[in-house]
């Protein structure tokens, strides 16, 4: 199994899964060990792996790519051009994912929520509890979002799961850290950098284990439910499935088309190589490389605008992730049964645009970004171990409309600095 990709073990440990889970009934045992609570243990245990790293990731992550970008000396006009990009992009994004969520309604099934089909907490008691966490936290207030922003104890708040706190925190705290004496500065950047080198490693490490926390949670729901959940985790798939292909073939190339000038066709030619390699090795950072070469050279686009533009946008542009995020925590919270008024749904928003900002460019982003989202709105994380069957073929292709929109990005900001490119639209008009 090791020689395997993870993708291709996680595959066959739903295959797996499946099996096993038709196989169980609710007495069988191993060695005097009930196979249900064994199932529950393994995803259990995974799901709590993932929940360890998620502060001291997030904090690393956000303090080393905002001080990053601080201390460019490119941070001005340019910078500004593309932050606005980025934000406008993913935001489009997100509310297209939530569009669509909102339309197919994947949590609902037969007019009824798919809690009992997914094995979440169907206890009406447990079910109070959740309803009356959401409406306590007076979410329909946005100025409760702003003030839980700016925590009077952050610690406390990383400890509550207040993460919005911990973000802007963060996000301080890598900005002024380019402000003080340079000597200090830079000790604190190379020693935020080992925090952030550590939990990149810790996080890969966990994620070895995901094979094992799919056959668990995937068994354990097979083995309670049967073939009923993968209907609506179908819908889901494919309710996020179409969102990104919208965001990449329509939204993106009429930007494209319409601000930049440029041909949308020849420019997704010239680019097809950046996106397969996205595609196939889900990651942002291994792709930037070929980006760089293919959007200055194959592209057009200038060296000065590619240099910035894009391992700026690998850091904070997640246009895939954001649109997964919101469409993943509206289908746990339809699966709940809850109805999310039109200012809910916006917090939803304004959190899954922060989020793909401060957690983008790690391993299973989505996944501990949509904690947060979920801790927000008052969800509990046991909903996340459903995302875990149809995550891997879907981060691969959010991983692609990461990467396209990046590319996007920097061909949109170089026209707008005055460069022409070799997808212009003027030469072919003219000719």
């Amino acid at each position: 199994m090791k020689k395997l990709a993870l993708h291709w073990q996680i595959i066959i440990a739903m295959v797996l899964a499946v099996l096993a889970g038709l196989a169980t009934s609710s007495d069988s045992s191993l060695l005097g060990i009930p196979l249900i609570s064994a199932y529950s243990f393994m995803g259990s245990l995974f799901l709590n792996a993932l929940k360890m790293i998620i502060v001291p990731l997030i904090m690393a992550s956000i303090i080393c790519g905002i001080s990053g970008i601080g201390s460019s000396k490119h941070l001005g006009r340019l910078g500004g051009k593309t932050i606005a990009f980025y934000l406008t992009s993913s935001t489009l994004a997100i509310v297209l994912g939530l569009a669509l969520v909102n339309l197919t309604t994947p949590g609902i099934i037969d007019g009824e929520p798919a809690g009992s089909r997914l094995n979440l907490s169907t206890d009406k008691q447990q079910l109070d509890e959740v309803i009356g966490k959401v409406e306590g936290s007076n979410i329909s207030d946005l100025s409760e979002v702003f003030l839980r922003m700016v925590p009077t104890n952050v610690v406390e708040a990383a400890a509550d799961g207040q993460m919005l706190g911990l973000i802007f925190f963060s996000l301080l705290f890598g900005f002024f850290m380019t402000r003080i004496d340079s000597s200090r500065g830079q000790l604190l950047q190379d020693a935020w950098q080992g925090v952030f080198d550590i939990m990149m490693f810790i996080t890969m490490w966990v994620m070895k284990f995901a094979p094992l926390g799919v056959f668990g949670l995937v068994a354990k729901t097979v083995a309670a439910t049967g073939f009923e959940a993968f209907k609506p985790l179908m819908i889901f798939f494919l309710t996020a499935f179409a969102a990104l292909l919208i965001h990449a073939f329509v939204v993106l190339p009429l930007i494209l088309r319409f601000f930049a000038k440029v041909s949308p066709g020849a420019f997704m030619k010239k680019m097809s190589p950046v996106m397969l390699t996205a595609f196939s090795t889900a990651s942002s950072s291994a792709t930037l490389p070929l980006s760089l070469e293919t959007v200055e050279k194959e592209v057009g686009v200038s060296n000065r605008t590619t240099s910035f533009v894009l391992p700026l946008g690998a850091t904070i542009n997640m246009d895939g992730t954001a649109l997964y995020e919101c469409v993943a925590a509206m289908f746990i919270a339809q699966a709940y049964g809850l109805d999310l008024s039109f200012s809910q749904q916006f917090i939803v928003v304004l959190v899954a645009l922060l989020t793909s900002i401060g957690v983008a460019g790690i391993p299973a982003a989505s996944l501990v970004a949509i904690t947060v989202i979920l801790g927000v709105i008052g969800l509990p994380l046991e909903g996340l171990g459903l995302l875990l069957v149809t995550d891997r073929i879907l981060d691969m292709m959010r991983t692609a409309v990461n990467v396209f929109s990046d590319a996007c990005g920097a061909v949109v900001i170089a026209k707008t600095e005055g460069e022409s490119t070799a997808v212009d639209l003027e030469p072919k008009l003219a000719g």
